[in-house]
């Protein structure tokens, strides 16, 4: 049941997260949602487009951290680690995904604003040109929100896996 609890949080963390980063990014550029992906929703309200988007992208990289979380926690003869010794992590987790993209996001777009970078994907072509500065923001928002949270991801299961190695009583 405890590797469930675990599983299930960092699924719904991702998720919660993908609506709330979708919500900032929706609201900043709704193309990089309504243009620069498959028409899912029919729909070019920012606010629905980030609720559906933010649960279809983020739900399949929750699981999975979910699943190397769990099993990094519970499974063997080592002392287990539950739901309470997890959960602050991953919300940490969260909140460094939110601040990498914010940051990346800042800069993709500085550095666009300055001629230093193209408009992302070669939408230049398709996005007016008047929100290609916040269609840069997004789009490196975005892809530095899956960079940190497959990085911190992965961490953080390696971390657990040895918090529980030093929980382990020497013979």
């Amino acid at each position: 049941m405890e590797a469930f609890k675990i599983v299930l949080f960092a699924t719904l963390a991702a998720i919660t997260y993908g609506i709330l980063h979708d919500q900032v990014t929706a609201h900043l550029c709704v193309e990089y949602f309504s243009i620069a992906h498959p028409p899912v929703f029919p729909t070019e309200s920012p606010f629905l487009l980030a609720l559906g988007w933010g649960i279809i992208a983020t739900w399949w990289v929750g699981l999975p951290l979910g699943i190397g979380l769990a099993a990094a926690a519970r499974l063997g003869k080592r002392p287990k680690l539950g739901i309470k010794a997890l959960w602050k992590p991953i919300v940490l987790l969260m909140l460094g995904s939110a601040a990498a993209a914010t940051l990346s996001g800042v800069t993709g777009a500085v550095l666009f604003a300055n001629g230093l970078t193209p408009v992302p994907g070669g939408w230049d072509t398709v996005i007016p040109p008047a929100k290609h500065v916040a269609f840069t923001a997004d789009a490196w928002a975005h892809s530095a929100s899956y960079g940190f949270g497959l990085i911190g991801g992965l961490f953080l299961i390696v971390q657990t896996f040895h918090r529980r190695r030093a929980l382990t009583p020497s013979a």
